[in-house]
């Protein structure tokens, strides 16, 4: 069985407080796109997990395609797999890759040993396993609120415009971005924000960790700035992460040129460019 985990972008990201449970209560949209992973699950005689692709360090046991296999085989007794991940969407982005992952495999796994377990059930487990791996569950844009697993599917569809994303050499941990959060609810919720059209959210949808991201890494702030110098419709970090996306008119759209150096990404291509 060979799966596709997609990446996802974060329109709008406002962190309103801090919780009682040390979590931040969240406001974003999630937002599925076409850069993906690509995962293989066949079932086996031993257990085995290969990676190729990005390298992102760490012991294979602790990469959480792994951590889905196991939450799945204590529940369920399931046989032994051997799983390969080709990595494509980078990490430290923003863009959900490790909670897209974990989903996949337990989506796979659900119908490779016809578990039927039910959408809900999936994301119940996709929740332990991160805050944003429940969204992976289905393939719709959804409004995300509490710590980012609660879900409800929003109308919206961008495919009017060109969607260019880029990430400089340079990571940034969840835990980085939300050293130096400052918490802030604002005027108008995002679910009232998000229905403006598009050539009108540069002002009014804003991603909260990018003032003391960009603070700390002024590349990714040059990256929003170079967006917008080569006209585009809107630009925002995605998540906590590095990456930063765009909305072009088509046609408008720059070249992998404009930004030397980096990872960049223009939705159809099928090559990714550093």
């Amino acid at each position: 069985m060979i799966l596709f985990p997609y990446a996802k972008i974060n329109i709008g990201l406002e962190v309103l407080f801090k919780r009682n449970d040390g979590y931040h209560e969240l406001e974003t949209v999630f937002y599925p796109i076409g850069l993906s992973d690509i995962l293989e699950i066949n079932p086996s005689t031993a257990f085995n997990f290969t990676q190729t692709g990005i390298d992102f360090g760490g012991h294979a046991n602790d990469n959480i395609v792994v951590k889905a296999y196991h939450l799945l085989q204590q529940k369920h007794a399931l046989p032994n797999v051997s799983m390969h991940l080709h990595k494509q969407i980078p990490v430290g982005a923003g863009l959900g890759g490790g909670s897209s992952d974990a989903a996949f495999t337990l989506k796979g796994l659900n119908e490779l040993f016809a578990l039927k377990l039910s959408t809900e059930a999936l994301e119940d487990y996709a929740a332990q396993l991160g805050s944003d791996c429940p969204f992976f569950i289905k393939d719709c844009p959804a409004l995300a609120g509490g710590r980012g697993e609660k879900l409800t599917p929003v109308e919206l569809n961008i495919e009017q415009y060109e969607l260019v994303l880029v990430k400089p050499p340079v990571s940034v941990t969840t835990a980085e971005a939300y050293a130096n959060i400052a918490p802030f609810i604002p005027e108008k919720s995002l679910v009232e924000t998000i229905i403006l059209p598009v050539n009108e959210w540069k002002g009014h949808i804003e991603n909260r960790f990018e003032k003391s991201v960009f603070a700390a890494h002024p590349k990714i702030q040059q990256i929003k700035n170079r967006f917008y110098d080569l006209g585009a419709v809107y630009a925002a970090m995605s998540g906590s992460g590095s990456a930063v996306f765009a909305l072009f008119d088509k046609g408008n759209e720059p070249e992998a040129n404009n930004f030397e150096g980096c990872f960049f990404w223009r939705k159809n291509m099928t090559d990714n460019f550093f």
